[in-house]
């Protein structure tokens, strides 16, 4: 589907400096990086900018620190960044200030510039606008290729782009193309797999895919909320006590689309969040005492992967179980990999379903794999990004902001 935001495409960069917001909130392990897909994604705009003479200041958040944490810093991250490019990547001290604006200014054609973790400084999750106005002052356009973030209105993925020129980048046009055509224009029919733990973190897209999907499926430990609701008893499985009245709010308003909302029919229940546990299946889902449902049981499994199975369109997000533990793992990867096979569009929205790809080692199977779980379910939703809806649109391209 068409994206109606002006592309870095559509830039005149060529001997500009482009302060671009990326997505880096990567893992890191004895000081490296221990998962690089997210600064991978970000290259084709990197490289484009680069070809084009361009000179990129990068900005990206790392973690959740509380003011300036050195073992949170970008350097790891501009160090593997150096080695994909093959270039030199220069780490900035900070994120704003003379220093920053000195090192920007030497800056030269297809030269990149890292800024330090955007969350040092304390204006940056509260969008203050004198931040940033410092950052606009270090470029002169911006591009957003940080889908992962743009849900959130902070000074480097909001604020800014009301100051300078603002595009959107290749992977955040890729991202909010496939997502939209999920939830727009799907081939049909369409199968939706949901997991994770609470139902309040995915009831507006459950209710939105409502109106085009023709089963859900649900897993995880939000399926608890259902049984509970339901009256099924649910043992020591964790229950989000906050999403049982949201189940019942979503079962009624299933019963009166055309969807079918599904729910496990078996699991496999364990005495603690253990590897190490007693693990016990369970033909049914009334859970006993002093057991926990922990994954989705084969029969489940198996009758959800021959539904992705005919699908046209499948969109997944969220582990059916703790698939991190080896005894709770074969529901998700059942899942995954009949996604992986699966022969009609396979969208997977970011969070734990990635993870889970990584884990089974089928991250290059579907034909979209979102770098933003949070963001993914709310341009799903049909809710508006800050960080998208800040950027020029097309038709703006050329004129004045």
């Amino acid at each position: 589907m068409s994206f109606e935001k002006a592309s870095v495409r559509e830039a005149a960069v060529e001997g500009r400096r482009v302060l671009v917001r990326v997505d880096f909130n990567v893992p890191l392990e004895a000081g490296r990086v221990a998962d690089d897909s997210r600064v991978r994604a970000a290259v084709p705009t990197i490289d484009l900018l680069r070809e084009r003479r361009a000179a990129a200041v990068l900005v990206s958040h790392l973690g959740r620190p509380r003011g300036r944490e050195p073992e949170l810093s970008m350097a790891p991250v501009s160090a593997r960044l150096a080695e994909i490019l093959g270039a030199e990547v220069r780490q900035a001290p900070a994120v704003v200030g003379p220093e920053v604006e000195e090192l920007a200014d030497r800056l030269g054609s297809g030269e990149v510039m890292m800024l330090e973790n955007s969350r040092f400084e304390p204006g940056e999750t509260r969008n203050d606008p004198t931040l940033a106005r410092r950052l606009a002052a270090l470029a002169d356009l911006y591009v957003d290729d940080a889908f992962g973030a743009a849900h959130r209105a902070h000074a480097t993925t909001e604020g800014v782009a009301h100051l300078i020129p603002a595009y959107a980048g290749l992977l955040l046009e890729r991202e909010v193309e496939a997502l939209t055509a999920v939830r727009d224009d799907p081939t049909p029919p369409l199968c939706v797999a949901l997991g994770g733990a609470k139902v309040s973190e995915k009831i507006g897209a459950i209710e939105r895919l409502l109106e085009s999907a023709r089963e859900i499926l649900i897993g995880g430990a939000m399926c608890f909320g259902f049984f509970r609701h339901l009256g099924v008893a649910t043992g020591a499985s964790l229950v989000e006590e906050d999403g049982v009245e949201l189940a019942g709010r979503i079962l009624e308003r299933a019963g009166a689309s055309s969807a079918q909302l599904v729910l496990p029919e078996d699991l496999v229940l364990g005495r603690e969040l253990d590897a190490g546990t007693e693990v016990r299946e369970l033909d049914g889902v009334e859970v006993p005492d002093g057991w926990m449902g922990l994954d989705v049981g084969p029969r489940t499994a198996g009758a959800y992967a021959d539904a992705i199975g005919r699908a046209g369109t499948v969109f997944w997000n969220g582990p059916m179980g703790a698939f991190e533990l080896p005894p709770f793992a074969a529901g998700t990867r059942t899942v995954a990999e009949a996604v992986a096979a699966a022969p009609g569009t396979t969208v997977v929205g970011g969070g734990d379903s990635v993870a889970a790809l990584q884990a089974f080692d089928l991250t290059d199977k579907p034909d979209w794999v979102s770098t933003g779980g949070g963001a993914s379910l709310e341009l799903i939703e049909g809710r508006k990004l800050p960080g998208i809806e800040a950027l020029m649109d097309k038709s703006a391209v050329g004129g004045k902001r």
